[in-house]
Order: C-alpha cells, then structure tokens, then sequence
C-alpha cells in the first residue's frame, strides 16, 4: 500500500478498498527496521480518502457508528444507574471513565458480552483502592474508532466534550479500563485541546502497587492472557495484567506463543471492513489459547473480548474456551469487604 501511494497514481490509491483492511494493530510499526509510522500513514491516507467521498464498509449494520454520531448531540445525557451499587461521586479528583461499555452491552448481548460489568468491577476494585470515582453522564465515545477511520472533526467534537466534562467534575486524575480510550486520551487529546488539566491513567498502574488489598480469592483454573495491541504494543503495558492475574491463589498461569508485542491481533478493524481474513486471525487466535490448555481466557480490551466472543460462535471454530475481562475477573474474586464493595 505504501509502495502503491509513492510510485503510482495517488487517487487510484485512495479509491482502493484495500485501505480499509489494515488492522491499525501495530505490528508493523514494531517490525519495521526503519521505524516507519504504518499506521499513523494509514489513518492519513484514510482521513484522505473520505475528503473525496470514499469509506469503509461500516459492520454491524452501521449500529455502532449511528451510536456514536449520536453522543454529539448537545442533548445527550448518558444515565449512571448502570454502574451498581459500588461508591461513585458527581465531582472529585478521580474520574473513571467508563466509554461506550453499556452501549456495546445492547449491541452485543447476543454473544454474552457484558460491558457493564466491566465498568461495575472497576468501580469496586477502585473502591477497594479507597477511591470513590466520579463517574458522570455529560461524557461520551472516547472517538477511537472514528480517529482510525480518519474522521478528525467528529474526534474533535468528542474530545472537545469529554475533556469539558471532566473539567467540570474537578478531577485530576482520570482512571481508564478500556486500553484504547486510554490511548486517546493520553496521545490524541492533547494534540486537539493542548493542556488537558488532568493526567490520564491505565486502572493497573493503581492496582498491581496496591494488589494485596483486594484480598483476592482463589482461582482454581488454567488461565492464559491475551495482549490487547493498544496496550502492550503500543503503551508496553504487558507485565502488569500478568501480574495481576498471577496475584489469584491457586491460579495456573500459562503464556501463549506469541505475547506481549509480538502477540497476535484480535482482528479488529475499527468497525469497518471485517472479512474473513479478519475471522481468520481471530480463529488463530483461539487456536493458541487452547494449545495452552486453558479453560479460561482473560484480556484487557472490551473490544477484543467482542471480536474473540464473536469468533467463538463462527461455524469454523472448534476451540472451547471461556473468555473474561480482567476486571471482571478480579471484581469476582475480591474477598474480604464490605458488601457493595
């Protein structure tokens, strides 16, 4: 594609279907002896190509993409009540930000996904932590899917909202789950509101220092982790979910081949474009967590927690495994609180 974009016709090139493929995952920005900004070129030349009328094809019916134009309503309000009964705040230092997680509950509760829950494990670890998060319903979509697809305006509406949202809840520390919310706010955001007047922070880097105080019960199973690629190949997060997990009595911890930056990618592509090359990827991906001979599969990423889910279900798949999110986890095994907490 590169070679395409400097040696022939540039249009040609930007009506290519083919753009839409790259996964944006990282892998060839890391391999690359030359250090080449991949998929940095690849969102420009994307941004490019919708200025002349050309998209991906959006998944999902465009459900997700309608759901995300729809948070720049100056009439959204997103409700809170979801988040359970652990200890939340409208104003205060701390903020957690919950993204899209109950709106991908709804799009994807037929293949058991549970974006909520999510977000009320978080609550209950930070709680357990001594944090009393505030979570508010003036925040919306944290706009990565739209910065990977070249959508620079509808970002800048997002970040432009949610940075104000924060600004109001006096926080300075803002407190992400989701690795590619994380991702946004820490490189995207600044670049679109300069100072941010808060600093950005992945749950972890709270949690493993502080571990022994979720009192953790034990987790009699063989349990392998997958690598979201925002996360370990792009922020270099990897010991710390390892960690975590390790923390579980009892636990049978085993590594896939490929991990950390060298793992492989769930096969997501920003909602657009998905084929059969892509649920290739992410059957591969299966494949290797079972060779492991683990029942229970964990990740850090709401988004590869869909896609994996989703291939479990594919005609093709013969792999049985059961897949979690971290916090989920680790909100399960929490022992030794008080109730709520």
């Amino acid at each position: 594609m590169v070679e395409r974009v400097l040696l022939f016709d540039e249009q040609e090139s930007l009506e290519d279907r083919e753009m839409w493929a790259c996964l944006t995952c990282g892998t060839c920005d890391v391999r690359c002896p030359s250090t080449v900004d991949f998929t940095g070129f690849m969102r420009d030349l994307r941004q490019q190509a919708r200025q002349i009328g050309q998209e991906g094809v959006c998944t999902h019916a465009e459900v997700i993409e309608a759901v995300i134009e729809l948070q720049t309503s100056p009439h959204f309000r997103k409700a809170t009540s979801w988040i359970g009964p652990g200890r939340t705040a409208s104003k205060g230092k701390d903020y957690y930000f919950t993204g899209c997680l109950p709106f991908l509950d709804v799009i994807f509760e037929e293949i058991g996904f549970e974006g909520k829950r999510i977000g009320q494990s978080a609550v209950r670890i930070l709680n357990r932590l001594g944090i009393t998060p505030v979570i508010s319903p003036e925040e919306v979509c944290c706009g990565h899917d739209a910065y990977w697809t070249g959508q620079t305006e509808l970002v800048a509406t997002l970040a432009r909202t949610n940075v104000k949202a924060i600004r109001k809840a006096g926080a300075r520390r803002v407190i992400f789950s989701c690795p590619e919310c994380y991702y946004m706010f820490k490189h995207v955001y600044p670049e679109i509101v300069g100072d941010l007047g808060f600093e950005p922070v992945y749950i972890l880097s709270l949690l493993v220092p502080e571990i022994a105080r979720l009192k953790l019960k034990p987790l009699n199973a063989r349990v392998t982790y997958h690598d979201p690629c925002r996360l370990a190949r792009i922020e270099g997060i990897i010991d710390e979910p390892r960690q975590a997990l390790k923390a579980l009595p009892d636990i049978d911890f085993v590594e896939m081949s490929r991990t950390g930056k060298d793992a492989l990618c769930c096969g997501s592509s920003n909602w657009v474009s998905c084929s059969r090359v892509n649920k290739q990827i992410q059957l591969d991906r299966l494949d290797e967590a079972a060779s492991t001979g683990a029942t229970l599969m964990v990740t850090a990423c709401p988004k590869c927690n869909i896609h994996l889910r989703c291939a479990l279900r594919d005609d093709e798949c013969k792999t049985e495994i059961e897949i979690v999110d971290l916090m989920v986890l680790l909100g399960d095994h929490l022992g030794g609180g008080k109730r709520g907490t």
